[in-house]
């Protein structure tokens, strides 16, 4: 049996109908760009989320820096991230002229580690990036009160989580403003790149929608040093007609997740944590495993697709040669990089290659 990590195509085939629709009306139209699709999606995924303002953007890390660029976030700022994420979030940090601030990761939720980050606030604090890493919300409350005190912005990287609820509120709502990518892979994801900036502040929202579009609201009239960072018609189409099953796909995926963690019984793989609530949505199904250069090639062998998220932090990259000395003060970040592989699980796994993946792990020995 020869099972993906990700077979998008599974998705795709049972709304084929609907997509080709979306591309044959846009071509016929000839609008491209901020047209009537755009507009709609907009409208759809603000109401989704349940905020006010959604603005389509070219992508998820164009969708964290616009944020911060709302906000006056910039040099001599530190804005706090978590150790263990992907590099976007940090990249609009630095993007923007800030300095990251790194918080170790929880060894139980591998989101940023809530009783690590007062330590970190400093004057010089201007927000906090809490990142939804795989699909799990990170613990609001404990931020909310730590905004109340010290007066930070609180920003949600939500490219991982969409529909996840939390409170009854969904990812999004959780704070000033939140980042979504669209990224094929995503939860949520379109046919090529694209994000959006979802949030209640008008101000930001303006701010954002003009900072995207060359820094103007009014053609040839640029208020802002800005971008060209916007969501196609196309991409806004096809994410418009996804939108109606993400709900769905998501509870298909909780459904899938149950099933590792009920079923793969081996001492040698460790299971993520998860309390069987709505506020994970399983992105990304992680395991931990010592012997990884072991378990990944075990797998390949079987027909089992992996990928892994993600192997060096980002304080160790080439690109922030600047942090090299943090190298070793994160200690479950690392781990977590050294032992992570990441399962299939996606809309369209059938049963049987589920079964297939739990077997083969239970069978698996060091």
């Amino acid at each position: 049996m020869n099972i993906a990590y990700l077979d998008l195509g599974k998705t795709h085939e049972s709304i084929k109908e609907e997509l080709d629709r979306v591309y044959r009306d846009i071509m016929e139209r000839q609008w491209f760009i901020h047209g009537e699709w755009c507009g709609r999606f907009e409208r759809e995924f603000a109401a989704y989320c349940g905020v006010a303002n959604c603005i389509g953007v070219g992508n998820g890390l164009d969708a964290i820096r616009l944020i911060l660029q709302a906000m006056d976030i910039g040099a001599g700022d530190e804005v706090i991230v978590p150790a263990n994420t992907f590099i976007a979030t940090v990249l609009a940090v630095t993007y923007v002229g800030a300095s990251p601030v790194f918080v170790d990761a929880d060894p139980h939720t591998y989101n940023l580690d809530l009783k690590k980050v007062e330590e970190k606030i400093t004057s010089r604090t201007k927000a906090v990036i809490a990142v939804h890493l795989y699909g799990q919300i990170v613990n609001m409350e404990a931020l909310w009160a730590l905004q109340r005190k010290y007066g930070f912005r609180l920003i949600e990287d939500a490219a991982q989580s969409h529909g996840a609820i939390y409170k009854d509120k969904k990812a999004g709502t959780l704070s000033d403003a939140a980042a979504f990518s669209f990224y094929p892979g995503k939860n949520l994801g379109a046919l090529g790149d694209g994000g959006a900036v979802v949030t209640n502040d008008a101000a930001v929202a303006e701010r954002v929608r003009a900072l995207s579009n060359y820094g103007s609201r009014e053609k040839y009239v640029h208020l802002y040093k800005g971008c060209n960072s916007r969501l196609d018609e196309i991409q806004a189409g096809f994410l418009s007609k996804k939108l109606p099953f993400l709900d769905s796909w998501n509870e298909q995926r909780r459904r899938i997740a149950a099933k590792y963690c009920n079923q793969i019984k081996n001492q040698n793989i460790r299971l993520p944590e998860w309390n069987g609530e709505a506020s994970h949505v399983f992105h990304i199904f992680p395991v931990m495993c010592k012997r990884r250069d072991i378990l990944v090639p075990y797998l390949a062998e079987r027909g089992i697709g992996t990928n892994i998220h993600y192997p060096t932090p980002i304080y160790m990259q080439g690109a922030y040669q600047e942090c090299s000395s943090l190298s070793g003060s994160y200690p479950v970040t690392e781990k977590i990089c050294a032992q992570e592989v990441s399962l299939p699980l996606y809309p369209g796994l059938a049963d049987e290659e589920v079964e297939y993946v739990i077997e083969c792990l239970n069978e698996f020995k060091l």
